[in-house]
């Protein structure tokens, strides 16, 4: 079969310094895995025995006592009503927003929102506007020019290419004032903001001003899968419209298990959390020859634009042997192209003077 359609958008990509490999680890230090507690680095959940495979969606085979003994756990652990699980953040994302807002409603989401929300809205038949990021002047005149339907406001607490955090607060009050439905994406926060990693919405006690809440369990809870927060109609709404929830075959109860062993650990990790603060402190207050975004979470960011000149930088960290990767546009726009450093509990304070001293 003929495949020069195929070819013609890869030589595109190649042309733009932007052409994507699969990577297998190779023995270097770690400054790019979303493990930043090392859950899963140092397996700390350990061998999870049960079944490989859960028999079907969950309408039909698949469903058993131990998911929703999770979900129940999962909603008390975040502060919730109820929750329902996913098998991924991605299918999570997809499930709420193109199943949820209407033909007539609004979503009005953070220009820097995830790929996995914008695809959630484009399978929606509501309109969707974005806001400039972290802007919520600019929230609230798209709040104001968005009459007639719902208003559904989405964004993450932590944004996954910047590292920044929302500002909740200000963004719950202007939901208020105009009567929207708040949707936040705490996949970055999960287990590394609050006490014992509950996120930044129970950080600062906005739970019952949040329609729907996601937390992912890929990052730092170290194994697979998704949780969507909300009302129990929420739920019950979610399993009777969300496509990504009816239509696939469910999580096998060795991911649920591996779950809850992952959400006991948790308020365990205070010193890892403490110590992923401190290397937080230390790398952002060195000096580097680079821009920066502001970030107080573990992924730190180093604008370097221009593919191919991240690209040489990244290139030159990993011949030091440190594992940090290139975000290349159009993943991000054009002249932003940055590292994407992640820092993690285990990670040790040579590593990071290491890998400073290459970026002066």
């Amino acid at each position: 079969m003929a495949e020069e359609f195929l070819s013609r958008k890869l030589d595109e990509r190649r042309k733009m310094d932007a052409f994507r490999q699969l990577r297998l680890p190779e023995g270097k230090v770690d400054f790019c895995s979303n493990d930043y507690l090392g859950v899963a680095t140092r397996g700390l959940i350990g061998d999870v025995a049960g079944g490989h495979g859960s028999m079907g969606s969950r309408l039909l085979a698949g469903n058993y006592a131990l998911a929703e003994e999770a979900e129940g756990m999962l909603a008390e652990y975040h502060g919730a009503e109820a929750g329902l699980l996913f098998n991924s953040g991605y299918d999570a994302n997809l499930g709420v927003l193109s199943s949820v807002p209407q033909k007539g409603d609004f979503i009005i989401y953070d220009s820097l929102c995830h790929a996995s929300i914008r695809d959630g809205m484009r399978l929606s038949f509501a309109k969707a506007f974005s806001f400039l990021h972290n802007d919520v002047g600019d929230l609230e005149k798209k709040l104001k020019a968005a009459d007639g339907g719902t208003r559904f406001v989405v964004t993450e607490s932590v944004f996954s290419m910047d590292g920044d955090m929302a500002p909740l607060r200000e963004m719950v009050e202007a939901c208020r004032r105009y009567g929207a439905q708040l949707i936040v994406d705490e996949a970055h926060a999960t287990g590394i903001i609050g006490e014992n990693g509950e996120g930044l919405v129970y950080e600062l006690g906005l739970q019952g001003d949040c329609f729907a809440r996601i937390h992912t369990f890929g990052k730092a809870a170290g194994c697979h899968g998704a949780v969507v927060l909300g009302s129990s109609l929420l739920r019950d709404y979610l399993i009777n419209f969300s496509r990504s929830f009816i239509y696939t075959t469910a999580l096998s109860p060795m991911s649920v298990k591996a779950i809850m062993a992952a959400f006991g650990l948790l308020p365990s990790l205070g010193a890892e959390r403490a110590q992923l603060r401190a290397h937080i402190e230390r790398f952002r207050g060195a000096g580097i020859r680079y821009g920066r975004v502001d970030s107080r979470t573990p992924i730190q960011v180093v604008i370097v634009p221009g593919n191919a000149e991240v690209r040489a930088l990244a290139g030159r960290l990993q011949a030091g042997g440190l594992d940090v990767r290139p975000i290349l546009s159009p993943t991000v726009p054009k002249g932003s192209e940055r590292l994407r450093i992640v820092l993690h509990a285990f990670n040790t304070e040579e590593e990071i003077d290491r890998l400073l001293e290459l970026l002066k």
